[in-house]
């Protein structure tokens, strides 16, 4: 499936996470999706097989897996230092290794992209602490080349320029970004439009999330609300993707799992938002 220049996308999940489930982006009509991966247990070629033929009847691209882990919380900032990601020691040789597993089902689903957010780097480059994040990360975009996939980091947890300097420290041709503009301002990471126009090319997938400030921002959260709702701002979000040449999917995440008709119904309303934009920017 050729998908067109910003085709709506959504965040989906079969077992875990907080996506939405597939017979939600059908209802919506929604033509691509991005994964939360599915725990251990349902990745396997049999279950690649029976979603494969689950997209296929419904007409969907898979545009992307991320990767997951048990034991990750976001329930605050220095929750998310501890528990997320590939950063934490004490789980990083075992989720390196679920990665590479995640990467391994993602080519069963004939995709060739996995995202993930890697967790909260270290801010010394020079540090060894840095220095082992770097080795760890290259060793699953390494794997991933095997795989024939990119690697796509999720924004968030650093600045534009931490994660500018990251990705040239890394060295390596398929590690890109996924640019989510409201995790910037809920980690209180920086202004979501400039730091999109800096890190440009490398933007390869994105979501489309909105959100406000906390009062205190990098320490406290800020708060996720409905597409159009929050201090993004989707017309300028939207037309600095244009700027910046990105023609791929918008990928709508919405995360109230606690109330799935309300999050059905805001992510409709968020398809109508970018629909209209797109055809106000595109003419399409």
């Amino acid at each position: 499936m050729n998908l067109p220049p910003w085709s709506i996308g959504v965040f989906t999940s079969i077992d875990a996470g907080l996506g939405v489930h597939l017979e939600v982006a059908k209802e919506l009509d929604i033509p691509s999706i991005q994964l939360h991966t599915p725990h251990a247990e349902g990745r396997t070629p049999q279950a690649a097989e029976k979603f494969l033929k689950q997209l296929d009847a419904f007409g969907i691209e898979l545009t992307c897996v991320f990767g997951g882990f048990d034991g990750e919380s976001y329930a605050d900032i220095p929750t998310v230092e501890r528990t997320v990601g590939l950063v934490p020691l004490a789980s990083r040789a075992a989720r390196l290794v679920e990665m590479k597993e995640i990467s391994d089902f993602t080519r069963l689903l004939g995709c060739n992209t996995i995202g993930l957010h890697l967790g909260v780097v270290p801010h010394d480059t020079h540090s060894k602490e840095y220095a082992e994040i770097i080795e760890v990360t290259r060793q699953l975009c390494d794997h991933a080349k095997h795989n024939e996939q990119n690697v796509h980091l999720e924004t968030g947890q650093e600045s534009a320029d931490a994660l500018m300097q990251f990705i040239t420290d890394m060295q390596r041709q398929n590690l890109f970004i996924n640019f989510d503009p409201a995790n910037m301002i809920l980690y209180g990471m920086g202004e979501p439009i400039p730091a999109l126009k800096q890190l440009g090319s490398l933007v390869r997938s994105i979501h489309c999330k909105d959100a406000t400030w906390s009062q205190e921002p990098g320490k406290t959260w800020g708060a996720e609300v409905p597409l159009g709702k929050g201090q993004v701002d989707m017309r300028a979000y939207l037309t600095a993707l244009k700027e910046i040449g990105y023609r791929g999917p918008l990928t709508i995440e919405r995360e109230i799992p606690q109330d799935r008709e309300r999050q059905k119904a805001e992510i409709q309303h968020a398809v109508e938002l970018l629909v209209q934009l797109r055809k106000e920017l595109l003419g399409q």
